[in-house]
């Protein structure tokens, strides 16, 4: 086996108009994706790149168990299969602006809300955050690569923003890799595991969830403030952990739960399940990033050939609260067969079952053995040795600076600090600063992950998808994670391509055909070798 396996990220970026704190954040959002659009039509000189969405084949109110949920019960959150428009409450509400910026938008269809990206991503308005989800990658290195250039695009559309600001008249906007504005609402970073459909996923959940309570050790942001909405004043782990309710469930949004039960693949429903996780933090550090991806791609190993360990939290709601309050790490948590651990010793027990049973295992398989063992001796040994790594406490350490000089721990320029950490500018956002510094380590280079943000993954169809936007913007009609759908300028004929695997169409196996004038020939001649 091998840590190497279908992966992708999904980010919710905060967004806030510094200048107008009221002002509409669906719209805030659209001028991000928007903004972005342009940017990109323009390096591509192309007239027209604005590729719908395909959302036929998103089932996001289906299960793990076979059921469906009815729209009508289901919160609007949910309802990820249906696109993103701007209401006339949207508008009216951005009317208000003083600067009367979004004169000109009162038409919703002058403003884009959703873009395939030409390395394979996709940036969308996902409510009231712009989202990034990644192209799909084949390892946990190249899904922290991939995130992070979703960090650089969001960096550049602000700074695009901030340099036509006189010109568009349009407020200054910011946006931030976290997870709550720390007044009770929180939005995601979702992880998606391609995983085998004949794991029974009781058993999946039973072994995720000590982990998943757990991980968060060495995966958290770290978060100024105890409970969804900061009631109490303090430090801890995670930024996601106190909002979450319940062990497994299908929604996102709300009664959040630490399973999600959403069963769409996005590929083979026959031969695969899409592991949809949205317990994790946002993370900008690589290296908590990789433990992330790494660790939880370890333990699916073992998931699916019957290793994992057999724990079972007796209460894991609390277990996960527990431990994202706890700086010391030494908390016990009980178990249903009356015995305690604490989530370092239940972190071990996942990495001895991994190093077992990952026999002879190849470079990127070894690389995240040797860091999560590195990591667990570090987080029992020497906390702040993990401050050039570990996000939680690279931003505890700044801040713990603060409070032995006497600042008290509900001192608003404490908040400050954690905000400033997660603001993707880089002249700006502390991680970088911190970067710059020499005292965050990274794992790659500004020159890759811009490269990332242009280009797409050559070992997964996202190749494709990627390689089809920038060749040829105008001729695709519309596309999704498993779809292509594209017309030439002089023809009528719609041609329609499925990529029902994930791990197909990539740069080896479709170069030789690349020499073609036009996307329809492309899709012909792929569907035609498919048969």
């Amino acid at each position: 086996m091998s840590v190497q396996r279908i992966i992708g990220a999904e980010t919710e970026y905060g967004i806030i108009a510094p200048t107008h704190p009221h002002a509409n954040p669906t719209m805030l959002s659209a001028e991000v994706v928007d903004t972005y659009n342009k940017l990109f039509r323009r390096e591509l000189s192309a007239q027209n790149s604005s590729t719908i969405w395909e959302y036929d084949s998103e089932t996001p109110l289906q299960d793990a168990y076979g059921h469906t949920q009815e729209e009508q019960s289901a919160h609007p959150s949910q309802l990820t299969h249906q696109s993103a428009v701007l209401t006339s409450e949207d508008i009216a509400a951005e009317a208000l602006l003083e600067s009367g910026a979004y004169a000109e938008r009162l038409d919703p269809d002058a403003v884009t809300m959703n873009a395939i990206l030409p390395n394979g991503a996709r940036l969308y308005v996902d409510h009231a955050h712009p989202e990034y989800s990644s192209p799909e990658t084949s390892s946990p290195r190249d899904a922290v690569l991939w995130d992070a250039a979703g960090d650089y695009l969001a960096a550049r559309t602000i700074q695009t923003l901030e340099e036509t600001a006189e010109e568009t008249k349009l407020p200054n906007l910011q946006l931030y890799k976290n997870n709550t504005d720390s007044k009770g609402q929180s939005y995601g970073s979702h992880e998606n595991y391609l995983i085998q459909r004949k794991i029974d996923f009781d058993k999946l959940s039973e072994a995720l969830l000590p982990f998943f309570a757990t991980r968060q050790i060495m995966t958290g942001a770290g978060r100024v403030g105890i409970g969804t909405a900061s009631e109490k004043p303090g430090y801890q782990i995670s930024q996601r952990a106190d909002f979450f309710e319940r062990t497994i469930g299908l929604e996102t949004t709300i009664r959040r739960p630490m399973i999600n039960t959403r069963d769409e693949p996005h590929a083979d429903s026959d031969k695969y399940r899409r592991l949809h996780v949205i317990i994790g933090d946002a993370n900008l550090s690589h290296y908590s990033n990789l433990l992330k991806f790494g660790t939880t791609s370890l333990v699916l190993n073992l998931i699916e050939n019957h290793q994992a360990p057999q724990i079972a939290l007796a209460d894991p709601v609390k277990a996960m609260h527990t431990v994202s309050h706890d700086l010391t790490l030494k908390q016990q948590l009980p178990l249903t067969n009356g015995t305690s651990l604490t989530a370092i010793e239940i972190q071990r027990l996942y990495l001895e079952a991994a190093q077992k049973y990952e026999q002879n295992p190849d470079s990127h398989t070894q690389e995240i053995l040797d860091l999560w063992e590195k990591t667990l001796t570090l987080l029992e040994t020497d906390l702040f040795a993990l401050a050039d790594t570990l996000d939680w406490v690279a931003k505890y350490q700044l801040i713990h600076q603060y409070v032995q000089k006497g600042v008290n721990w509900d001192n608003p320029k404490l908040q400050a600090i954690d905000l400033q950490y997660a603001d993707i500018r880089p002249h700006k956002g502390l991680y970088y600063k911190l970067v710059q510094l020499g005292r965050m380590k990274t794992l790659f280079t500004p020159e890759q992950i811009a490269f990332a943000s242009h280009y797409p993954p050559e070992d997964t169809r996202a190749y494709l998808r990627g390689t089809m936007i920038r060749r040829w913007p105008e001729e695709i009609l519309s596309a999704n994670w498993d779809t292509i759908v594209a017309r030439s300028p002089w023809d009528t004929v719609v041609h329609r391509l499925r990529l029902d695997e994930p791990k197909a169409y990539t740069k080896k196996s479709i170069e030789h055909l690349l020499n073609v004038d036009n996307a329809s020939t492309l899709i012909d001649q792929l569907n035609h070798e498919g048969e």
